[in-house]
């Protein structure tokens, strides 16, 4: 029971700490992390068991960690390896990417396939920003779109702010579709056991579908303001060329065959074989090896804080489920719901995505991942609908604020420093409605396919 209380008390702490950002969130996960370790395996446990499960650097040494010959075990408790290595190998990989100008590239090639005009722009750039979210990390993702967006609003003369909003929804939309796309898929798909596939055909459909919805929405509510802000006088033979955003033209081409490579690995990974941490360990020694003399430089610009972070996070979640408090609050959720599936989905999509328009997604995803297991196997529920459902709640919930999802601080940052302002205010009036749209047509979608 003590051993319990004080669980919940670390998780309660490093919540408030991350919310608060009275220090980095890394170094409050690495603290909440020790004292679990200590506190809750150590003085209330006392289970040096339970300390080896969570750090879990076991699973490492295992032929499964790096090939799957037959059927997925569905993960095991404490630290996922698989995703810290997956996640390592794609930040290097993108890292290279930007080195060549890769990012730039495309979006000023795209620029110019529609002209320069700006609705077919602003239409073009919320597509692509869910296309590249759906493979790269949607903070890469805003960080050079916002760019962009910005230097090409300062050349066609409209105001960028629309532009970057649904930049930023769409690439939080996008990483929703598949298994690499964002931080919380990973997790849920390592832990469970499911593939890219499993992903694309499950939350890579209703992602679609929410797309279509969404560019409606953005278009109706901005088409004047785009419309209105665009000048007759823009010279576009001031254009800046595609080819001239491109720094290294053989680490170009080199990058684009990685990028291509990574994919079709992630595609065929349920067919050949190959987990995603051999995956994300093949792209980063294709990275480093074709770049030699940058390989350094690379490394260095990993971000091994957010590595860090997922790391004291898994202590910590696993300091709930070896407690059983994880179970518990599966017991209360099936409670309330009467052990009805549809009020099951409603409650973890809103729930999802009400906590994560507040909070970091990814503690909350990896906290609901046990207790969806055990609604499972406690109710007879498909445990892929209730990971599907997850998924969708804790991916687009994110928009809803500025402050839900890292991609929304780093557009909001963006547009900050070159003087274009985005208050809550505004971004909650554009955002939320879109938010709680593209919730409900998730929902309604779950409930017509699987229930």
């Amino acid at each position: 029971m003590l051993a319990q209380i004080v669980a919940v008390m670390i998780f309660i702490a490093m919540f408030v700490l991350i919310v608060t950002e009275i220090l980095e969130r890394h170094v409050v996960s690495l603290i909440c992390a020790l004292l679990t370790i200590v506190f809750v395996f150590g003085l209330g446990m006392h289970s040096m068991t339970a300390i080896f499960e969570t750090i879990n650097l076991k699973s490492i040494f295992t032929i499964e960690f790096w090939y799957l010959s037959g059927e997925v075990s569905g993960g095991s408790a404490g630290i996922n390896w698989e995703t810290i290595l997956f996640i390592f190998g794609m930040m290097v990989m993108v890292e290279g990417m930007a080195r060549v100008g890769f990012f730039r590239w495309l979006c000023m090639r795209i620029a110019k396939l529609v002209n320069y005009q700006v609705i077919p722009l602003f239409i073009t750039f919320m597509i692509l920003s869910t296309i590249l979210a759906m493979f790269i990390d949607s903070i890469t993702v805003i960080l050079f779109l916002a760019a962009v967006t910005i230097e090409l609003s300062q050349l066609l003369k409209f105001n960028p702010i629309p532009m970057i909003l649904s930049e930023i929804f769409c690439a939080n939309l996008g990483g929703s579709a598949t298994m690499c796309g964002d931080p919380p898929n990973i997790i849920i798909g390592t832990s469970l056991g499911y593939s890219f596939t499993d992903f694309v055909t499950n939350t890579g459909v209703i992602a679609l579908v929410c797309l279509m919805a969404v560019l409606t929405y953005f278009y109706l509510i901005f088409r004047k303001e785009l419309k209105s802000d665009t000048s007759n006088s823009v010279n576009y033979g001031n254009m800046p060329s595609p080819e001239s955003t491109i720094t290294d033209k053989k680490g170009f081409a080199v990058s684009c065959v990685i990028f291509a490579v990574a994919i079709i690995l992630l595609v065929t990974h349920a067919q050949t074989g190959l987990t995603v941490s051999t995956i994300g360990c093949i792209v980063a020694l294709a990275t480093l090896v074709t770049s030699r003399k940058y390989a350094i430089l690379l490394l260095k610009k990993v971000d091994y804080k957010t590595l860090l972070f997922f790391i004291g996070l898994f202590v910590v979640i696993g300091g709930l489920e070896q407690t059983g408090i994880l179970e518990i609050m599966a017991a209360f959720i099936g409670k309330i719901s009467g052990g009805n599936v549809m009020v099951m989905v409603a409650i973890i999509i809103w729930l999802s995505a009400i906590v994560s328009a507040f909070v970091d997604n990814i503690p909350f995803a990896t906290t609901m991942i046990p207790i969806i297991k055990s609604l499972s196997a406690a109710y007879g529920v498909d445990l892929s609908m209730l990971s599907w459902t997850l998924a969708m709640g804790t991916d687009i919930g994110g928009s809803a604020t500025p402050i839900g999802a890292s991609a929304n601080v780093v557009g909001v940052a963006t547009a900050s420093r070159e003087g274009y302002v985005i208050k809550w205010g505004l971004y909650c009036k554009k955002m939320m409605p879109a938010t709680v749209m593209a919730v409900l047509i998730a929902m309604l979608l779950i409930y017509f396919r699987y229930l």
